[in-house]
């Protein structure tokens, strides 16, 4: 009977397992587990017996994938939210960046402008100033002949300053040669 026992706890739902054999007088239904219905699949007790058994599966598998799936969507939400705030926080960053830029950009249009006029007057002046270069270089072309005539004036005047000197030579040697006998003859005079 042992034997009889053991092979009955080998058995699925469905009846006898593989390899099981029923002793002499014995047959399925007094082998099966308490609360599992005959083994006749036409039975509407194991059809509603197979039909509980795999709900329950399923309410199981269910339970289990509730575990992952609601926290994982808690998550989700959690990180859309925030991205959410990410992209509004940028977007609110590149218009502030975009009002700043077209304004700076106004304010350095206008400075352009008023380099770019700038830069006229002083090409206009760089202009007259050419012109008055080329005036004064004409006007040195024309001081060179009165540079050569300063030149010889230059010579001249060395000249007159040698005679000059000469002169002066010839006075001081006349007047110490007037000067002795004169102041001789000034001693006889009565003024």
């Amino acid at each position: 009977m042992a034997h009889s026992n053991s092979d009955s706890r080998q058995g699925g739902p469905g009846g006898a397992g593989p390899g099981q054999q029923f002793g002499p007088g014995g047959n399925a239904d007094e082998r099966r587990a308490p609360g599992m219905p005959p083994a006749d699949a036409s039975d509407p007790q194991t059809n509603a017996y197979a039909m509980d058994r795999l709900s329950q599966a399923f309410e199981n598998s269910a339970r289990r994938w509730e575990l992952i799936v609601y926290p994982s969507l808690f998550a989700f939400i959690i990180l859309a939210a925030y991205g959410f705030y990410l992209v509004f926080s940028l977007a609110k960053d590149v218009h502030y960046l975009a009002i700043s830029v077209d304004s700076n950009m106004t304010v350095m249009a206008s400075n352009m402008q008023s380099i770019s006029d700038n830069m006229g007057q002083m090409s206009s002046n760089v202009r007259t100033m050419a012109v008055g270069v080329d005036s004064m270089a004409r006007d040195v072309s024309v001081l060179e002949p009165m540079l050569t005539t300063m030149q010889g004036m230059d010579h001249s005047m060395q000249s007159m300053t040698v005679t000059t000197a000469t002169m002066r030579d010839d006075l001081g040697g006349m007047n110490r040669s007037i000067g002795r006998p004169m102041h001789f003859m000034n001693s006889f005079m009565p003024w």
